[in-house]
């Protein structure tokens, strides 16, 4: 049981970010920033979960069926994360690239402390066992003053998959597209740094600024750290509503308005970019389905170009009612990995991508988010992400594109680099 107290906020932007400087003393911590970006299904302006009271974490085995039991049992608050790899306890499936990371498949864990912020009023909900705290974490909290950094070695980002290998390896998704293995693929590559030494949260402050995305995520479990600037939803429930919003289609942002506007209405009328959100659109009706009730499946918005800092993208909005008979972990189960980072047909392509790419994507293209204690739930997609295990001083950071019949191999490549800019630009 939660005690539950409220506090009018003056400047809530100014708490972000003494919120995210306080939870640097626990081990487990998840701050979600929603960067005040205008959209519609919205919860939380930002939320901070902090300090394990009990928490599940695994690999790939059996990993649904113990985070089913660990939900329907503790039945309170709990966030973490699925990695991508998770595909390997739906069907058979296996991962056996490169991994110089090291995350386990799941994380969850049941926080003792938890700030909600919407508007100006922050919602504190301490579990009974600490709640004598709330006033004294508090005070500490608004006493919390942004820190200096002291500057760390440079970093030296590297590239698991050089521009030649690159094409070479889209041009043969191209034939698996043209003899009929498939139809779209989202192929990565990842970038990354050995010894290398980072500040996190100066790194995610950076990374937040330089791109105020809806689903920015600074997650820490002890050594293990996420650093994200997402712009997707994965998947949201509410009661019993769920909401899908994947993105495919992306252009450049211009700082000259008649450019940037050309860029956008260039996405908006590309063929190529309209295609592959719809065939994307189309695998999660159909993921969602499995649990609908029946004829509830509807595309309520399609191939909407929406802005951000750094790119314009196009979304879809796919929404369903979930039949009773299904629990939230069975609808996770049914949609994972979400579409827009696999493709179509899912399971054919991620057997391809597997051979193909050259790192295990672990968290990369997963979903971190949470579950409320009424089992309603809300995941992003993992990407624009920074990802660093500061014990053996690993940093990475995977980008990738839409592969369709219509691809120019180094047409997507340029794509990737674009996708890579902010995360460059951080590090660096």
């Amino acid at each position: 049981m939660r005690v539950t107290i409220h506090k009018p906020i003056a400047n809530p932007e100014q708490l972000k970010q003494q919120l995210l400087i306080w939870s640097q003393q626990f081990r487990e911590v998840i701050f979600l920033d929603s960067n005040s970006y205008p959209q519609e299904y919205s919860s939380f302006d930002c939320l901070l979960a902090v300090d394990a009271f009990t928490s599940v974490k695994t690999d790939f085995h059996n990993a649904f069926d113990d985070l089913k039991q660990y939900q329907s049992t503790t039945k309170d608050w709990l966030f973490g994360y699925l990695a991508y790899d998770l595909k390997n306890n739906i069907e058979r499936l296996k991962s056996s690239n490169f991994d110089g990371l090291n995350f386990p498949d799941l994380f969850f864990f049941q926080p003792k402390k938890i700030f909600l912020l919407k508007g100006n009023e922050l919602e504190i909900q301490y579990l009974f066992l600490c709640d004598d705290e709330v006033e004294v974490d508090f005070e500490e909290i608004m006493n919390s003053h942004s820190q200096s950094f002291e500057t760390l070695g440079a970093i030296e980002v590297q590239q698991r998959i050089s521009k030649e290998s690159y094409v070479e390896k889209v041009t043969k998704m191209l034939e698996h597209i043209h003899v009929g293995d498939m139809y779209e693929a989202n192929f990565c590559m990842e970038f990354f740094a050995e010894n290398a030494i980072i500040n996190p949260i100066e790194k995610f402050q950076k990374l937040n600024e330089i791109s105020q995305a809806p689903f920015s995520v600074f997650f820490k479990n002890d050594k293990q750290f996420l650093l994200s600037a997402s712009p997707e939803r994965y998947l949201k429930k509410v009661g019993d509503t769920l909401l899908s919003q994947p993105i495919k289609g992306t252009s450049r942002r211009f700082s000259d308005f008649t450019e940037d506007e050309k860029s956008k209405e260039y996405l908006r009328k590309d063929a190529k970019e309209r295609a592959e959100n719809i065939m994307i659109t189309d695998l999660v009706r159909n993921d969602l389905s499995h649990t609908a009730q029946k004829g509830s499946v509807e595309v309520t918005e399609l191939c909407a170009i929406y802005s951000f800092l750094q790119v314009h993208q196009m979304i879809s909005t796919i929404t369903s009612k979930l039949d009773a008979q299904y629990t939230p972990i069975d609808v996770l189960k049914t949609t994972f990995p979400m579409g827009s980072m696999t493709g179509a047909p899912k399971i054919s392509v991620m057997k391809i991508i597997e051979n193909l790419e050259e790192t295990k994507r672990g968290l990369y293209s997963g979903a971190v988010g949470y579950f409320t204690p009424s089992g309603d739930f809300d995941f992003n997609v993992v990407i624009r992400s920074i990802l660093y295990n500061q014990e053996n001083k690993y940093v990475s950071f995977s980008v990738g594109s839409a592969i369709t019949s219509q691809s120019v191999p180094e047409k997507e490549y340029e794509e990737c680099l674009l996708k890579a800019k902010a995360m460059h630009e951080v590090l660096q």
